[in-house]
């Protein structure tokens, strides 16, 4: 049973009760052409990888200059930092390959086999291995960081959009087109359970609380779905805005976050491992629905631009010089 009703009601009063906790400090406008996906920080470096079609630009955290950016990439959609190996990835979802890079010279080193619509990417420490979210061909490929050389391709019997690494052997994708979350074992190489994601739709976005052993799916359909994924099964759900495409999880705060098209960041609490409220709505740009979160700073990183008539497009195109990287921090 899904205690939605419950959590709108606590929404109400928290909105009412609370002054904003988080707020946009920074504005920098890094330009160029081409719109985005996948925002990934490296904490350890204070670096932001930001996908833009056909590079990954590297951003200094700190200071919001562009350091450099990773060139030749056909489709870029995400990024995945292996700095044990020295190197970074990024999906090309045209060329439906993976390219590998130096992560000081942001030179690409290779060009890895992947599949149709490699999107998503992200990498195990545990395993030591980086895994791919492959959409229209409904799986995951399977890397290994040091030689670039690819180890498996995992069946995952749906289209994955966004996924985590749990720490402990185990990753976690979202399966969009049929609402589904799905577990993969990092060292077989193989999937070992999953669960619907109901009433959840289109599961897009993921985040993590390991701790507390927690998933955040973030739900075109409008809501964050919270999965326990020790039991395997969905415990509640939350109201999120339309046209989610950002998650994240911090843990020093216990605060969920979830960026979507319609202008807004949703700040969850959570109260308990399946007690949450919202506690605020960060008015940003539309379509700004892609973000990454720092957990040693607790900044969150929002790009935005302006765009141009659609005339037609599935989506209106980015103004030359507009694109700006959103830094959001809590106040207190």
């Amino acid at each position: 049973m899904y205690r939605a009703s419950l959590f709108l009601v606590l929404t109400a009063a928290c909105l009412c009760a609370q002054s904003p906790g988080y707020r946009i400090v920074h504005r920098y406008r890094l330009g160029g052409d081409g719109s985005w996906d996948y925002v990934v920080p490296d904490p350890l470096n204070h670096r932001v990888f930001i996908a833009r079609e056909n590079r990954i630009m590297v951003v200094d955290e700190k200071s919001g200059k562009l350091l450099g950016e990773v060139t030749g990439i056909d489709g870029a959609h995400g990024a995945a930092i292996a700095a044990k190996s020295g190197h970074g990835f990024a999906t090309e979802g045209h060329g439906q390959s993976v390219a590998m890079f130096d992560l000081k010279t942001y030179k690409v080193l290779s060009h890895i086999p992947a599949a149709e619509d490699a999107d998503a990417i992200l990498y195990d420490a545990p395993s030591d291995r980086v895994f791919t979210l492959n959409g229209d061909a409904h799986s995951s490929t399977v890397i290994d960081p040091v030689d670039g050389k690819r180890i498996a391709t995992v069946p995952l019997g749906g289209k994955p959009e966004y996924g985590v690494s749990a720490g402990d052997g185990k990753v976690y994708a979202n399966l969009t087109d049929i609402s589904e979350v799905v577990e993969i074992d990092a060292k077989s190489a193989a999937v070992t359970r999953r669960w619907p994601a109901a009433p959840c739709k289109q599961p897009v976005s993921m985040a993590i609380d390991t701790a507390h052993h927690r998933l955040f799916s973030g739900c075109r359909g409008g809501m964050m779905a919270v999965s326990d994924y020790q039991a395997g099964k969905i415990v509640v759900t939350v109201p999120i805005g339309t046209g989610v495409d950002g998650a994240g999880f911090d843990p020093s705060t216990s605060d969920a976050f979830a960026s979507t098209a319609d202008g807004k960041l949703t700040v969850i609490h959570e109260d308990s491992p399946d007690q949450y409220k919202i506690v605020q709505e960060v008015a940003t740009p539309e379509r700004s629905r892609n973000m990454g979160l720092d957990p040693r700073t607790h900044q969150i990183f929002v790009p935005s631009a302006e765009f141009g008539p659609a005339n037609g497009a599935r989506r209106p195109p980015v103004l030359p010089g507009t694109f700006t990287l959103l830094v959001i921090e809590p106040t207190h």
